[in-house]
Formats: structure tokens, C-alpha cells, sequence
């Protein structure tokens, strides 16, 4: 998985808001319903104090302490219901308090008396050794005028295993929420961005021979709309830069040939003239050469511009490959004995594919002559024709000088030569090997090379065969 990609990067800030968003709200759920819990209990230990303060302290003048005392230990029994209860003199005299709790949960004896600075009511958490007492203490005047202070408390140990439970519930249905909401969240974007990986599929497949599609438009009148709009304007733009390219390089190598046959023919016929020095002719000689040499580069650059006009796709025809590859290398034969190069061809019975016979013929005229060019004397150059289940595969081999690792990139580019001195004396321009390219591409073929220096190079060209689907 690319950690950088878009999709990733925003699943990942989303996990992240989600993940703090939702650890607030557990945080704050837990801190309100905390404050909730213990103000109930305070509430309702308020109440309970205010109730024994009206019922039973309101006869006190006239009972006595003690039988206060003895009734709050029958009527409200605070050991068996794990209740703190405390009555005071307002001068800190104790009436009544009560014992220790059955199930342990705080001892009376630390239980400090209640702050109370003039207030009816007063309600407090008490931190003690064993755990906290939530204490709602009120004041009450009898009708002697003696005030004092009553206090009922209860452990928070409810309220704090409660708060566990909540917390556990949290603990585990958070990670929960959020593993389902990045999930979603992921599948929502990897869908939102479907849409821009069809655009990029299509711009992959656009190349100068079909810069006349376009990307697919989404009416969705969002920034994906203006996208694809906008890199459509962009192709309508390199479209007519190309074709105004072409229209030129064509037109420009149409109006050379004139000239140059002109220019050929005049310098033959000064060629001819007896009367001519020997240094002269020399010169006219070496006229004549680079007048064919432009020549040749002007009928390569008008073969790339018919080939970019779509030439090759006219005359479509069923061939045997193999027999025109090894008629091929049977008429190029001579050039590899003037080198004194063993030429072998290695083909199948029959090979047949679709395509423009002659221009695949210059594909292997192309590739066998820079074979031959570039094997020294007395080297082998072998062509191989084989076919698979759908594709049909041309193999160019030779034992020449081979081509260094950081040029085979660029051997398809025009006017690309890996020494341009030792192409200028082969009589190289640079073009063939992208004639050979615009070829292949025009026949929906593959063409590829490698190479060792020292030892040798192998084109391999790989085409579909006749009835075959293109891959």
C-alpha cells in the first residue's frame, strides 16, 4: 500500500479527527454523567438528612437526644443499609453517629465534621482512606434554640464502579466506532476517487495517434468537472501544436525534395565535365554524398509524417511474416557478405499477422541494416521468427559492439545516435529506429531492445497475430 497517495492521506486525517473527536465526547460523556450520578446521590442524601432533621429533631425539645438517637438507629438502621449518618451540636458535640458500615466501604472515625459556615445546606465529597463519601448535610434550630447539623452520607462506590463500566464500554465500543467509520470512511473514498482513476486510465492511453479523444467528463459540476474540462481544453491545445507539427515537417520535407533532385542533378553533370581537376571532382564528390545523405533524411522525415497521418493503416492485408522476413534477409544478403557476416534465419512454417506489408518489410530492412552496420567483420546477426498462442515475436540478434546501458532509453527518439561520429561515417541520421517505432505503434506492436556492449544487441518486435486481440 502507498502510504503517500491521496487516498491513504485522507482516511488517515480522517481516522485521526474521528479518533480525537471521539475520545472527547467518551471524555466529556463520562465527566457529565459522573457530575449527574453524584449530584443525584448528594440530592438525595440532602433530602434524607432534611427528612430525619423535620420528623425527628422537631420533637427533640420535648424527647430528649437519646430517643433522637434511638430512632434514627431503628427507623433508618445506617449499618445494615451502608449509610453514614451524623448528628451535632452546632458546637461540635456529637448526638448521634453511626457505626461502621456492613460492607466495609468507609470508617466513621475519619469522617471529619462538616465545614458548615452559617449555610442551610451543605453538600460535599469526602476523600477518605477507603474510597469517597458523598455527604448532604443540612442545619436545623430547634424549637429550644439549639441548632444542629445533620449529615447523611453514601459511598460512591456505585457511582464509581458504574463509571468503570461506562469507561469499559467505551474502552471497547470507541475502537469499534472508529475501526467501522474509517472503514466506510476508506470504501467512500476509494469510491469518490473512481472517477479520477478512469481519467487517469484514460489519459494513459492517449498518445499522438489518438489525441483526439478526450477524457470523460463528470456533470458533477464539482472541482472533478473543472479537472476534466480543463485537461481536455489541454489536449485540444497539443493536439492542434502536433498537427501543426506534422503539417510542417511534411510540407517542409515535400519542398525539399525538389531542390534537392535539382541540386543532385547539377552537381552530376559538373561531375561530368572532363575538363575538371581531380581535386574538384573530389569535392564534387563529397557534394554529391552529403546531397544524398539529406536526401535520405528528407524522405525519412516525410515517411515519419505519413506514418503519423495514420499511411501505415491504409492497405491492411494478411501476411506470413516469417516468409517476408526471410525474403528479406535473402535479398539483404550481399550487404552482410561485402562485411563477410554470417546472416542465418531461424522462422516457423507460417506466421501470419495484419498489418501494412511493406511497411513491416522496412521495420525488418531497418533493423537488419543497423544490425549489419554495427557488427564488426566476420560477426553473425540472426533473425528469429516465432509465434505463441495470440502474439507472433521478431528477434533481430547480433554480436556487434553492442549499446551502453544509459543510451537504450533513447534509442527510438529522432535524431537520437549513441556516437554521432561513427553514425555520421555509417551514414546514419538518427530516424531509422523511430520510423521503425511509429511503425510498430501504428500496427498496435511492441518493439523493444536490449543490449551488452562488447557483445551484442537483440530488437524484438512483438505483434499480434491475424484474428488475435491486440494486448
Amino acid at each position: 500500500m502507498n502510504t503517500r497517495s491521496l487516498s491513504v492521506r485522507l482516511v488517515t486525517w480522517y481516522a485521526g479527527v474521528l479518533t480525537i473527536v471521539f475520545v472527547l465526547l467518551g471524555a466529556l460523556t463520562v465527566i457529565f454523567l459522573q457530575h449527574y450520578l453524584e449530584t443525584a446521590l448528594l440530592d438525595t442524601q440532602t433530602r434524607r438528612a432534611r427528612q430525619i432533621a423535620d420528623t425527628l429533631l422537631a420533637a427533640v425539645g420535648r424527647t430528649g437526644e437519646g430517643v433522637v438517637a434511638r430512632e434514627v438507629e431503628d427507623l433508618y438502621s445506617p449499618e445494615a443499609n451502608d449509610r453514614f449518618i451524623r448528628i451535632t451540636r452546632d458546637n461540635g458535640a456529637i448526638v448521634y453517629v453511626s457505626g461502621t458500615p456492613r460492607d466495609g466501604s468507609f470508617g466513621t472515625a475519619n469522617i471529619p465534621a462538616a465545614p458548615h459556615v452559617g449555610k442551610e445546606v451543605l453538600t460535599r465529597k469526602q476523600k477518605l482512606p477507603e474510597g469517597s463519601l458523598l455527604i448532604g448535610a443540612v442545619t436545623y434550630e430547634s424549637t429550644t434554640g439549639q441548632k444542629y447539623v445533620v449529615e447523611v452520607g453514601v459511598s460512591s462506590q456505585r457511582t464509581d464502579a458504574t463509571l468503570r463500566q461506562v469507561v469499559l464500554f467505551l474502552s471497547i465500543g470507541l475502537p469499534v466506532a472508529v475501526g467501522v467509520a474509517v472503514s466506510g470512511g476508506f470504501l467512500l473514498v476509494r469510491r469518490a476517487l473512481i472517477p479520477v482513476e478512469r481519467i487517469a486510465q484514460k489519459a494513459e492511453q492517449i498518445t499522438q495517434l489518438n489525441l483526439s479523444d478526450r477524457l470523460p467528463v463528470l456533470r458533477t459540476g464539482d472541482e472533478l468537472e473543472r479537472l476534466s474540462v480543463s485537461l481536455n481544453h489541454m489536449i485540444s491545445r497539443l493536439q492542434d501544436s502536433v498537427q501543426a507539427s506534422k503539417r510542417f515537417v511534411a510540407d517542409a520535407s515535400h519542398e525539399l525534395r525538389t531542390p534537392l533532385a535539382v541540386l543532385r542533378g547539377e552537381l552530376e553533370s559538373l561531375a561530368q565535365d572532363a575538363e575538371l581537376k581531380a581535386r574538384t571532382r573530389e569535392s564534387l564528390g563529397s557534394l554529391l554524398e552529403e546531397v544524398d545523405r539529406l536526401a535520405e533524411i528528407v524522405e525519412s522525415l516525410l515517411a515519419l509524417s505519413r506514418l503519423d497521418a495514420g499511411e501505415a493503416r491504409s492497405e491492411w492485408e494478411r501476411f506470413d511474416l516469417a516468409e517476408l522476413v526471410a525474403s528479406t534477409a535473402e535479398q539483404m544478403g550481399l550487404l552482410a557478405e561485402d562485411k563477410s557476416i554470417s546472416l542465418l534465419c531461424e522462422r516457423s512454417s507460417s506466421v501470419m499477422v495484419e498489418g501494412n506489408r511493406a511497411r513491416m518489410k522496412q521495420v525488418v530492412v531497418n533493423l537488419l541494416d543497423n544490425a549489419i552496420k554495427y557488427t564488426p567483420e566476420g560477426g553473425r546477426v540472426l533473425l528469429k521468427v516465432t509465434q505463441d498462442a495470440t502474439h507472433a515475436k521478431l528477434e533481430v540478434i547480433d554480436n556487434g559492439v553492442g549499446i551502453p546501458p544509459e543510451a537504450l532509453p533513447h534509442m527510438f527518439e529522432r535524431f537520437f545516435r549513441v556516437d554521432d561520429s561513427r553514425s555520421r561515417e555509417q551514414g546514419g541520421a538518427g530516424l531509422g529506429l523511430s520510423i521503425v517505432k511509429a511503425i510498430c505503434a501504428a500496427h498496435g506492436a511492441q518493439v523493444r531492445v536490449t543490449s551488452t556492449v562488447g557483445s551484442g544487441t537483440c530488437f524484438t518486435v512483438q505483434q499480434s497475430l491475424a484474428g488475435a486481440r491486440a494486448q
